[in-house]
């Protein structure tokens, strides 16, 4: 059975999510042009069914590896309406056209935003972990929630046990949603002993 994380290092992961997202709201919201806010994350150890128990129908699942400085990978989980949203905003418009289905451009808007948010994260943890930090292209899916054919080839097999980060969004008054960020719980302890390494 894996030992989940101890105290100590959920708080490190907590304070690392806090600093990194922070720094991600403020890209994202240069690229929409609105007001940003995202909460101090909800740490917890779920298991790989649990996963995707916050969300209904279909998702946009966003998985970035780690190319440099930390081995793993990481996936973020946005809501459609969400997508729809950023989208819109991305392309000038105010925000409600969240009309239709997902489409390529949704998913590459998605894409972009999450490649520009998580390359601000990884300066983040560059400066935490004392390592230079670097990522993939982000790799966009659409999945169905009653589905996770692709959530199981997302990680490598043998991993049951993830840390799930959780944030509240908030863009203007169009979005108020959970962002969440999936990783291995191997990956966290990896991150955690950087960061008690580099102090």
């Amino acid at each position: 059975m894996e030992q989940v994380l101890t105290n100590d290092q959920v708080d490190i992961l907590g304070e690392i999510a806090n600093i990194s997202m922070g720094n991600s709201a403020t890209t994202l919201s240069m690229m929409v042009n609105r007001k940003v806010d995202i909460t101090t994350p909800n740490v917890s150890i779920v298991k790989r069914s649990e996963t995707l128990d916050d969300y209904e129908r279909t998702c946009i699942f966003v998985q970035i590896h780690y190319v440099k400085g930390l081995t793993g990978n990481n996936v973020l989980i946005l809501k459609e309406h969400d997508v729809k949203c950023m989208t819109d905003l991305m392309m000038g418009g105010d925000g409600t056209n969240t009309s239709g289905d997902i489409s390529d451009l949704h998913l590459s808007a998605a894409s972009e935003a999450m490649n520009q948010m998580m390359g601000a994260s990884a300066t983040s943890l560059s400066m935490m972990l004392g390592v230079p930090t670097d990522i993939s292209t982000p790799v966009v899916n659409q999945i169905d929630v009653d589905s996770i054919k692709i959530f199981e080839k997302s990680f490598e097999t043998g991993y049951d046990s993830f840390v799930k980060i959780a944030f509240r969004i908030t863009i203007a008054d169009l979005i108020d949603s959970v962002m969440v960020q999936l990783y291995p719980v191997q990956f966290a302890r990896e991150m955690c002993q950087k960061f008690v390494a580099k102090d």
